[in-house]
């Protein structure tokens, strides 16, 4: 006689995450399920770096507010994630909480071994759902960048990416190299 054990997933709350230590590890709850993330690595760090250098001219000439870091966060609907980065609006009143912020215009995720599946699957369909208005997914591996929109089929770019904001009519237009640098050998 075979035996099912029925098992339970504990599902998290904001207030828990919330309590969990500052360890150097980032905790991110999405509709419940907790992930830890170790520190980052320096080639995940360079192209953080590399990014930011890139976006920031364009979102300050076209007044789209800022280009924000881990630490800050999106909530929605009972999760909590902090992207590598996220271009949003200022909030008016910052003291309102990360709620009630703006919802990102841009979001952007360097995927590592550990992160590849949960910025594939989870953190995709929470930034879709929350209205993200298009997720990048920058790969280091395969040095290339998944441009994800709300009702369109995802595009990989591996030459240039591009990114045009609601409302701006311009375009950034951005090589795989200065994203990720020249590529060795050459």
């Amino acid at each position: 006689m075979a035996s099912h054990m029925a098992t339970n997933t504990k599902m998290w709350t904001l207030e828990e995450l919330h309590g969990l230590p500052d360890d150097g590890n980032t905790y991110e709850l999405v509709r419940g399920e907790l992930f830890v993330t170790p520190p980052p690595t320096v080639i995940h760090e360079e192209i953080d770096a590399r990014l930011n250098r890139l976006l920031l001219p364009f979102v300050t000439a076209h007044h789209l507010g800022n280009v924000y870091h881990p630490r800050a966060v999106i909530q929605f609907q009972g999760s909590q994630v902090e992207p590598d980065l996220m271009v949003r609006l200022s909030h008016p009143k910052p003291e309102a909480g990360w709620a009630a912020w703006p919802i990102p215009l841009l979001v952007v995720e360097i995927i590592s071994p550990c992160t590849r599946r949960r910025d594939h699957e989870q953190k995709k369909s929470l930034y879709m759902d929350a209205g993200v208005a298009e997720y990048w997914i920058v790969d280091p591996e395969d040095r290339s960048i998944r441009v994800v929109r709300p009702g369109e089929r995802d595009r990989i770019e591996t030459e240039r990416v591009e990114w045009q904001p609601p409302g701006v009519d311009v375009v950034l237009a951005l090589s795989i190299n200065d994203v990720f640098g020249e590529k060795p050998g050459k």
